[in-house]
């Protein structure tokens, strides 16, 4: 009898010390993981405002170019496409500069399908991401139209101007700028297969000065690959700490042994 009560005791002892070992090694993976999902959450918010206000200084850019050329739109494309082009060399983000007058395009500095401009400036947007003419090799471009006083200039660039403002954000986050239907990325745009996973704490907010949408937002399995590398670094840490607590009852229970043993002696 007296066997099977001691081997009981030992058995709640280990119990107690296991239990108390892994407390510190369970708590602090929990924490590890509500951080860094505060963390991620944190970071796309930010980051979505900081793609907006780089994508709006960018934007900001072509406006500024377009309102230079605002004072050649009326005029007649032979007396100003010269000064155009001149324009456009001085400004190595552009790669055309296009006048208006009423709804039509009528003057561009480069070879560019005024009816497909045109439609553009029907269309009542501001800023559009475009695939290009039609009849010729597909390239992204940006149009911003810029509207004065019966008149208007269209600024045109290659799109690789805002990738450039997406390309610097490399923390595994997915930001996506949206233009209506038309979509870019770092890697891609809207006429690839497939559009890229945001799936985890997607992010989305509007740029109040041109209408864009950015949404940012990590791809799906990457918050369980970041726990899981998280919790390799942290891991040994929290094993040690577990051992060094189950270590410190385990020497209480020692102290507190002989004591039993006597209080015991004294019964029988």
């Amino acid at each position: 009898m007296l066997r099977f009560l001691h081997a009981r005791h030992r058995l709640r002892e280990l119990l107690l010390l296991t239990t108390v070992g892994l407390v510190p090694v369970i708590s602090g993976l929990l924490v590890m993981v509500v951080q860094l999902q505060m963390k991620l959450a944190e970071n796309a918010n930010i980051s979505v405002q900081e793609a907006i206000f780089s994508i709006d200084q960018a934007l900001d850019r072509m406006s500024e170019a377009a309102l230079r050329a605002l004072p050649l739109a009326g005029k007649t494309c032979e007396s100003v496409k010269s000064a155009l082009q001149d324009q456009v060399v001085s400004r190595s983000m552009l790669r055309s500069l296009t006048l208006v007058e009423g709804n039509q395009a009528y003057c561009s500095s480069a070879s560019d399908s005024l009816d497909y401009l045109s439609s553009f400036i029907l269309s009542g947007q501001q800023v559009e991401l475009s695939y290009g003419q039609p009849d010729k090799r597909r390239k992204l471009l940006v149009n911003f139209y810029l509207q004065g006083n019966g008149s208007g200039v269209i600024a045109t660039a290659y799109a690789i101007q805002l990738r450039n403002e997406l390309d610097g954000f490399q923390d595994g986050l997915t930001l996506v700028v949206e233009f209506d239907e038309r979509y870019i990325w770092s890697n891609g745009d809207s006429r690839d297969a497939q559009r890229p996973s945001q799936s985890e704490f997607l992010v989305t907010d509007l740029s109040a000065k041109f209408g864009y949408r950015v949404k940012g937002g990590y791809a799906q399995g990457f918050t369980a690959q970041e726990i899981r590398q998280s919790m390799l670094q942290i891991l040994p840490s929290l094993v040690l700490v577990g051992i060094v607590t189950g270590s410190i009852v385990y020497l209480g229970l020692l102290r507190a042994r002989p004591g039993r043993q006597e209080s015991a002696a004294n019964v029988n």
